[in-house]
């Protein structure tokens, strides 16, 4: 949740604007991820080699009876990691999981000015609405199938090998850069006491 927020925090006004559909105030970032129910909802994350949330999607579940076979998909991407089609890759991922689930919609609710996310419906084949200065997406999926489970398992264990490395990887240059500093510190204790 931390590192949600965080992330989120990061996104400029601008950013706030397309991903929420206002410009969320910090206090409204805050609430928004203190409120992510985790046992209903899959959040799903892109993180970089420091482990910082770069991109990251809220596939949310719906409650109501009379939708409950929908979820609804959003999702950020810091500007420091855009045009590598992290949003696209997150929504494959959100797809795959809703399907699973046995979700037999996605929507997606975008300010019509938001065209890369209007785009990434579009290209998975989403019938986009719109209405003003508001759209929405939607995208029937297929009903699971053995196919679609082993995808989602195997792409659940790359995703966790790469997290994995990357949290190593943070760890093992962390320890050399301690290292180092000791070095450096007996050194210039040395060149004091000549």
């Amino acid at each position: 949740r931390g590192r949600i927020r965080a992330h989120l925090l990061k996104l400029d006004v601008a950013d706030r604007y397309l991903r929420f559909g206002y410009a969320a105030n910090d206090e409204q970032v805050v609430r928004y991820a203190d409120q992510l129910n985790f046992s209903r909802d899959d959040v799903f994350g892109i993180f970089n080699r420091r482990l910082e949330l770069i991109a990251m999607a809220h596939l949310a579940y719906m409650d109501l009876a009379e939708h409950s076979n929908c979820a609804e998909f959003g999702v950020s991407v810091l500007k420091t990691a855009r045009g590598l089609g992290l949003g696209t890759r997150l929504f494959a991922r959100a797809v795959l999981r809703a399907r699973n689930q046995g979700v037999e919609m996605i929507f997606i609710h975008a300010l019509s000015e938001n065209t890369p996310m209007l785009k990434i419906a579009r290209n998975a084949g989403a019938r986009v609405q719109r209405d003003g200065s508001e759209s929405e997406a939607y995208l029937q999926l297929p009903a699971p199938c053995l196919d679609s489970r082993v995808t989602e398992l195997w792409g659940s264990q790359v995703a966790e090998v790469d997290y994995q490395y990357k949290k190593q990887a943070k760890q093992f240059w962390s320890i050399l850069a301690d290292v180092q500093k000791i070095r450096q510190d007996v050194r210039d204790g040395r060149h004091k006491s000549s």
